[in-house]
C-alpha cells in the first residue's frame, strides 16, 4: 500500500496575508441538541423553547463552544490540515459577537497574520486570525488560532 500525499498546506505553504474560506454548514438544532448531552450544558437559552421567547434571541441558540468547535470542523473540511497539521497550540481573543441558531449556515475565514520556524527543523508555527461567518455576512465569532505544522519533507 503506497501512502497517498497529504493534502494539507505544509508550514512552508503559508504566507504571512494569504486568506482562506471553508466551505459552509448549516448548525441544525439537532447538533445544540446533540451538544448539550455532550457537554452536559442544558442551559435553558440552549433548550428550552418556551424559556427563550422571553430572551432577546427568542429562541435557542447553539452553544459558543459549539460553533467553535465547527469552526475546527471547517477549517478541516477546507482541506488545509489535512496531513499536516500536528497540534493546535492557544487560541487567543476569542470573542462572540453573536447569536448562532438553529438554521444558521456558517463559514470559516482565516488570514494568515504569523508565521514562525520552530526550535525543531521539521516544522513551523502558523498564526491565524478566524473569523465565524454567518449567512447574512456577519461575524458571528473571532479568534486568533495557532497551530503547529509539519515542514514539507526536504
Amino acid at each position: 500500500m503506497v501512502n497517498a500525499k497529504p493534502r494539507g498546506h505544509y508550514f512552508d505553504d503559508f504566507e504571512v496575508g494569504q486568506e482562506f474560506e471553508s466551505p459552509a454548514r448549516t448548525v441544525t438544532q439537532t447538533d445544540i441538541i446533540n451538544f448539550a448531552c455532550l457537554s452536559g450544558d442544558f442551559n435553558e437559552v440552549h433548550t428550552n423553547f418556551e424559556y427563550c421567547k422571553t430572551t432577546q434571541f427568542g429562541e435557542p441558540i447553539a452553544h459558543g463552544p459549539l460553533v467553535y468547535a465547527i469552526m475546527g470542523g471547517l477549517q478541516y473540511a477546507s482541506g488545509i490540515n489535512d496531513g499536516t497539521l500536528l497540534a493546535l497550540l492557544q487560541i487567543d481573543k476569542w470573542r462572540l459577537l453573536d447569536a448562532v441558531k438553529h438554521g444558521d449556515t456558517i463559514r470559516l475565514r482565516s488570514k494568515v497574520v504569523e508565521k514562525k520556524e520552530s526550535s525543531k527543523p521539521d516544522r513551523g508555527v502558523v498564526t491565524f486570525k478566524r473569523e465565524c461567518v454567518r449567512h447574512d455576512g456577519r461575524v458571528v465569532q473571532e479568534m486568533q488560532a495557532t497551530l503547529l505544522y509539519r515542514r514539507r519533507p526536504k
